[in-house]
């Protein structure tokens, strides 16, 4: 199974009244690019993810410290508002710090890839990387039953997400995530080529908009080496649940201006 196709020109993200009306302060900020070379890590973006490893390492957390993180322990009470375990399925934050607070290293993936790790380590934040290329809509909404996620790694194995559980959905009938943001799907994976993209950070604590809005300026700013592609930013939450995002321009181009 190949990635989606080329094609969209706008792309509208949303989120549920239904899932807002679970976790109130669920804040979504979402950054569209319209044209990145995905490729390996320039030194710039690897040493920001060392950087955030070393200061957890430092930190000396066990596990019920990293699950303790302010935005974690927000994470791990919104996960079970909506009838996840979070012991089992741990949001896609604490995964990668678990990781690295037993004093591991995250493998090093790509530049969009590694960034997002970089920045989520540092927030406490989920933060991810989405090929966006031919979606036209995503919306993060309690699952019917009847979607079709593609894991990671292993398209040839579908799976129906449980109804109820959220997601990130199209209106193809496609679900690009599990258990919120658990796991992501292998559509929208970030791989090595020319792809339009939709970074993402997440957060369900009272005042998380500002931590929010301070991750997507540092991705923002990492961006401006890695991309030749337009931007624009959303922060979506209870106030404001939808935007719609402009990603004009050919995946192939090689020309294209920042925003």
């Amino acid at each position: 199974m190949t990635q989606l196709s080329d094609g969209a020109d706008t792309l509208t993200v949303r989120i549920d009244d239904r899932v807002l009306t679970a976790v109130p302060d669920y804040v979504l900020g979402v950054l569209a690019v319209s044209a990145v070379e995905v490729a390996p890590a320039p030194p710039t973006v690897s040493a920001l993810l060392t950087a955030a490893e070393d200061a957890l390492h430092a930190a000396g957390l066990d596990k019920a410290g990293v699950a303790g993180l302010p935005g974690i322990a927000a994470w791990r009470e919104a996960y079970r508002t909506v009838g996840v375990n979070p012991n089992r399925f741990p949001c896609a934050a604490e995964s990668i710090a678990r990781r690295v607070a037993k004093g591991d290293r995250l493998p090093r993936i790509n530049a969009l890839v590694d960034l997002c790790n970089a920045v989520s380590l540092d927030a406490a934040l989920p933060v991810a990387s989405c090929a966006v290329d031919g979606i036209t809509d995503l919306v993060v909404r309690p699952a019917d039953g009847t979607e079709t996620f593609l894991p990671l790694g292993v398209p040839e194995a579908p799976e129906r997400p449980e109804p109820g559980e959220v997601v990130y959905a199209d209106a193809d009938g496609r679900a690009h995530s599990r258990r919120w943001n658990w796991r992501q799907g292998h559509l929208v994976r970030t791989e090595a080529g020319r792809h339009r993209l939709l970074l993402t950070v997440e957060s369900a604590h009272p005042g998380g908009r500002a931590e929010v809005v301070d991750a997507l300026a540092r991705l923002a700013a990492a961006l401006d080496d890695l991309s030749d592609g337009t931007r624009q930013e959303a922060v979506l939450d209870g106030a404001a649940s939808s935007a719609v995002l402009h990603i004009a321009g050919p995946v192939g181009s090689d020309s294209g201006s920042r925003s």
